[in-house]
């Protein structure tokens, strides 16, 4: 087992150096040209941008370097210049549009106290422009250009194993994003449990189009196949988006072992890909799909592998697991061997956070299990008494092992929080991931998470159930466009239960949104006995999602009460209408549906 991942990528150079570590494809018209690199140019790469960091690179070796590229080969490299050079990473997304992409990264970099920022020779000028009005004087803009210069002057670096690697921040689903430690121990362990999971070999064959700097694109598609002397092929989010079937061509051209997406992305690569451009695909090499980061659906499983059974997907393929930053990536998996495990719940004693076989004349929920504990002991544990429950009660669950990161980058309140948890009995160590589950014989079902609990009326609903019937109940409800959250009255004694969803584009004229709108309050009466819930119907891309495709619930929460969606038509309850700031207002004649932005 390697100690680290420079070991790891020094060793595939050593071993066979014109092995090609990644493939990138890039959009060339309607196709797409494939950029490659060998792991002995990888070295090499690496080698020199370790070498300039070192050199140019003059404050605290200490504060963290901020990666900011587009989504290509040149992060690699860069992130690896960082192992190399024994400093902390931060793989951040490049701010090159106003909005909250640029928000997002302006507080990565007051949040971290970053030392440099690497990039690429275009856009530095740019960005050094942009740290400079941010008042961040004292951070030098690298760009590193390869212009042949010898790198027989890099050493390795002198690291240990609980130094900090690089900082993942968190998605921000339900808070502000915060900056995950994962130290060389961590990753260590993590890429163990990955490959003890997956079954993954040596030289093993990746592919991906999951954002770089998000973990499960970063830690599983890109860095795993890294440490187990593999290759990666890699395309950008916007590429699958576009043609949901390049995804496909990807696996069916590299012979593609393992992949990973949420389960969004398996639903529209279903629904999107024809027959015409199924014809032909052989995916028989594809041992192991994971899908994780956001509710998993057995519809959406049962819709994947029928659709491409005759293109030689193999059920067992489909991977439901569970993980976190805070525990580097991967917490729990399947097995590979077998299908994926289903188990309908009775859906009122779900409420009381039971997890009890559906009976035949009750409302019923099936959940996907989430597979056995992966290298972390996992506990469900009462979030209030800190008791651990029983099989078969769900609980928050905690977990404890290796993975565990160390904590957050300069909020140790937090740290203490999240990451120092105990028992009411007394054991310690525990992570609470906030995520709500229950173990039934030794399988971990997730839940939900508990800041998005809606309690309403005595009642736990969760979010994910009504967006999700809400979508079903007619095609002009678009599938993963949905937030769903409460807000309290003027009095605070009363919770009121608000729908956001997108309408799909040319699917329904303007006449037909406030019937549109009926229909789903009725969805909601009739499903889960809400006959007052308010609907806002609004444009594609308008419901905000995390780098990883989660709902942001709490944003949508907070943009619904600032007035600032853009509503194409609204029912609200009048106790609703009077919490928003600045409604809104839905216009006589709105404009037509402008196609989906991701």
């Amino acid at each position: 087992m390697h100690q680290t991942l420079t070991e790891a990528v020094r060793a595939g150079a050593e071993q066979h150096p014109d092995r090609l570590a990644f493939v990138y494809l890039h959009e060339d018209g309607r196709a797409m040209r494939p950029e490659e690199l060998t792991y002995a140019e990888l070295d090499r790469r690496a080698r020199l941008i370790a070498t300039r960091l070192r050199q140019e690179s003059l404050g605290d070796p200490s504060r963290p370097v901020l990666l900011l590229y587009p989504p290509t080969l040149d992060f690699v490299t860069a992130f690896l210049g960082c192992f190399y050079a024994g400093r902390t990473a931060i793989p951040a997304p490049l701010p090159d549009e106003p909005g909250e992409r640029l928000a997002r990264v302006s507080g990565i970099l007051r949040d971290a106290s970053v030392g440099a920022v690497l990039t690429l020779p275009e856009h530095r000028q740019g960005l050094a422009a942009w740290l400079a009005a941010s008042g961040e004087q004292d951070v030098v803009c690298l760009a590193p250009e390869d212009d042949g210069e010898d790198t027989a002057l890099w050493f390795p670096p002198q690291v240990r194993a609980d130094d900090i690697a690089f900082l993942q921040y968190s998605s921000g689903s339900t808070s502000q994003p915060k900056g995950v430690m994962v130290t060389h121990a961590n990753l260590a362990a993590n890429q163990e449990a990955i490959h003890h999971a997956m079954l993954t070999t040596p030289g093993v064959v990746t592919g991906s189009w999951l954002p770089l700097y998000h973990d499960m694109g970063l830690i599983g598609m890109t860095l795993h196949p890294l440490w187990m002397g593999g290759t990666s092929v890699q395309m950008s989010p916007i590429s699958f988006i576009k043609q949901p079937y390049r995804w496909l061509r990807m696996i069916h051209d590299y012979r593609v072992e393992g992949t990973a997406s949420p389960d969004f992305g398996y639903e529209l690569c279903a629904r999107r890909t024809t027959d015409e451009q199924a014809e032909g695909l052989d995916l028989s090499s594809l041992r192991v799909a994971l899908n994780g980061a956001e509710p998993v659906r057995a519809a959406t499983i049962r819709t994947f592998t029928a659709r491409f059974a005759a293109q030689g997907l193999r059920p067992e393929a489909l991977f439901p697991c569970y993980g976190l930053a805070e525990n580097t990536l991967l917490a729990s998996a399947g097995d590979t061997t077998a299908p994926h495990v289903e188990l309908a719940v009775d859906a009122h004693l779900l409420e009381q956070h039971e997890l009890r076989p559906a009976r035949h004349d009750r409302a019923s929920r099936t959940l996907v299990g989430c597979g056995a504990p992966a290298g972390s002991e996992v506990l469900v544990v009462d979030p209030m008494t800190r008791q651990a429950l029983a099989d078969g009660q769900v609980g928050e669950i905690w977990l404890r092992g290796p993975s565990v990161a160390r904590g957050y980058w300069n909020r140790p309140e937090a740290t203490d929080e999240t990451f120092r948890a105990e028992t009411a009995d007394g054991r310690t160590g525990y992570l609470r991931t906030g995520d709500l589950g229950g173990l039934v014989g030794g399988e971990l079902f997730v839940t939900g998470r508990i800041k998005e609990m809606l309690i309403h009326h005595g009642r736990n609903l969760y979010p994910q159930d009504i967006e999700q019937a809400v979508q079903d109940s007619g095609p002009a409800l678009r599938r993963g466009g949905g937030a769903v959250f409460t807000v309290g009255d003027e009095e605070g004694d009363r919770s009121h239960v608000v729908v956001v969803q997108e309408v799909r584009p040319h699917q329904q004229g303007e006449h037909d949104l406030p019937a549109l709108a009926a229909s789903v309050q009725t969805v909601l009466s009739r499903r889960f006995q809400l006959p007052a819930a308010s609907v806002v119907l609004v444009r594609p891309g308008a419901v905000r999602k995390t780098t990883s495709g989660k709902t942001q619930r709490t944003l949508m929460r907070r943009l619904f009460l600032d007035g600032a969606l853009s509503v194409l038509h609204q029912r609200l309850e009048r106790p609703v209408a009077e919490l928003v700031a600045r409604p809104a207002e839905t216009p006589e004649h709105p404009a037509p549906l402008a196609a989906p932005g991701r």
